[in-house]
């Protein structure tokens, strides 16, 4: 029935009211970092709401990759371009990072007045676990859509292996994949073609999506419109950094996010994790903003709560700001310093989606282009697998050490400190998503619950 009405009428857009309960469903879904996140919007706009066709969802996914920043949330932000123009991408985007502001803000305050509070703990305890099984989920779901043919394979299986165990930095995998992909085009192999091996399924996905397959005329970039973009966007974010600068001069912990975090926003390739390290050094080492291993605490945050992994600067902001207020209160300050440190981060995204987009969707029936793009896809999938793996470690052991011999550099595992709880959970959560297909929200009360009755008993500390 819902398909037989999409064909007779492709173009009937929803609502901008429609489509803000849906990107809000989206963002309150928003758990298990861009694996998870890009899946939940996968099943809600492709398949479920059927905006988007497979293939553009991936074309679009391809150049987020690219970008630096969360990939997820710029991939809302392109969508909602896409459906319902600027004011569509800014809804979708914002609202996307809307509840993590909101959730890591409230934790922000708790840990800042409290430190470290048991119950709470508890509760990321559980979430971690059910984000595990979510995120290799995703991982699942991705894999079986971006690994169409045996080529892709190879570059999925190649990225994890020089991610994960050789270190090579995410930038550097994804270029040679989009070069791999771009070359094998022109030498006349279709290898890396999203549709590659379909045949007419691709034909039926897209009269089944809203949006079609045309080009919608606000997608085809002036240079007029270009330059309109740029100043605008470029002032959004670069007044504020000015004026603050300026009027508390470079040594101001203000002026010192602005600068810090407005460099992050144009590094940020890989995701949060590719940038966690050198940010928790600069923070920790630097500046003092934060005591060792009170990054991590941050991070347990971001991890655990709805929006992108990189709301973790947040709580850095925040924390920076509290420690050293000026003549503010210290609260007062440390809200402040949080959401100047959230606003030069995702100021930018927007910037390249609304600059970038029209291009790409211009160049969408470049042949070359496309498998460029598709190999990229297929790298990322190993690159995302790195992440799970990475995150059940941390997950399930208690303890790692840096492998670093041999020419591999790699985390490891302390074996013997293996959290029997944790490990349980998870294998618990893993079977009831996909042995069961229970949903997320259930997964992750289910184990957020757990965590609490597992403090309360005393059986976790």
């Amino acid at each position: 029935m819902e398909s037989a009405t999409l064909a007779k009428s492709p173009r009937t857009f929803p609502s901008f009211a429609e489509a803000f309960r849906v990107w809000l469903k989206v963002a309150a879904l928003s758990f298990g970092g861009p694996a998870g996140q890009i899946a939940v919007m996968h099943r809600i706009l492709v398949e479920e709401k059927r905006w988007i066709s497979e293939s553009r969802f991936l074309h679009a996914l391809n150049y987020c990759m690219l970008l630096p920043g969360p990939e997820a949330q710029q991939l809302a932000t392109y969508i909602g371009w896409l459906m319902h123009r600027t004011a569509g991408g800014i809804m979708a985007g914002g609202l996307f990072i809307l509840p993590g502001i909101i959730s890591i803000m409230a934790l922000s305050y708790i840990y800042a007045a409290y430190g470290q509070v048991g119950a709470v703990a508890s509760l990321f305890f559980g979430l971690k676990a059910a984000v595990l099984a979510i995120v290799l989920e995703a991982v699942v779901r991705i894999g079986k859509r971006a690994l169409k043919t045996d080529a892709m394979f190879v570059l999925a299986g190649a990225a994890f292996v020089l991610i994960f165990f050789f270190g090579v930095p995410f930038p550097l995998i994804i270029l040679a994949a989009g070069i791999i992909g771009f070359a094998g085009e022109l030498s006349g192999h279709s290898s890396f073609q999203v549709n590659a091996g379909h045949g007419a399924g691709g034909k039926t996905e897209h009269t089944d999506s809203l949006l079609g397959e045309e080009l919608p005329p606000h997608a085809r970039p002036t240079v007029s419109w270009t330059i309109a973009v740029a100043a605008i966007w470029l002032l959004l974010w670069l007044v504020p950094v000015g004026a603050i600068l300026a009027t508390l001069g470079q040594a101001n912990v203000f002026s010192q996010i602005a600068i810090f975090f407005s460099k992050m926003a144009l590094v940020t390739f890989g995701g949060a994790y590719a940038v966690l390290a050198y940010v928790a050094q600069q923070a920790v080492e630097h500046y003092r903003w934060l005591a060792p291993g009170e990054m991590l605490d941050g991070l347990g945050m971001a991890e655990t709560t709805p929006g992108p992994l990189i709301m973790v600067l947040q709580f850095v902001g925040f924390m920076a700001a509290f420690r050293d207020p000026g003549g503010l209160p210290p609260m007062l300050a440390a809200t402040l310093g949080g959401l100047l440190a959230t606003w030069v981060t995702f100021t930018p995204c927007f910037l390249w989606i609304f600059l970038g987009a029209p291009f790409i969707e211009k160049l969408r029936g470049n042949k070359a282009l496309n498998s460029g793009l598709s190999a990229i896809t297929a790298a990322v999938v190993g690159v995302v697998l790195n992440l799970a793996i990475w995150f059940a470690i941390h997950t399930i052991f208690r303890e790692v050490f840096r492998f670093s011999q041999f020419g591999l550099t790699f985390d490891a595992p302390v074996f013997a400190s293996v959290s029997a709880w944790a490990l349980f959970l998870s294998v618990a959560a893993a079977i009831a998503i996909f042995r069961f297909k229970i949903g997320m929200i259930p997964v992750l009360i289910a184990c957020s619950l757990a965590g609490l009755g597992l403090y309360l008993t005393n059986a976790i500390t």
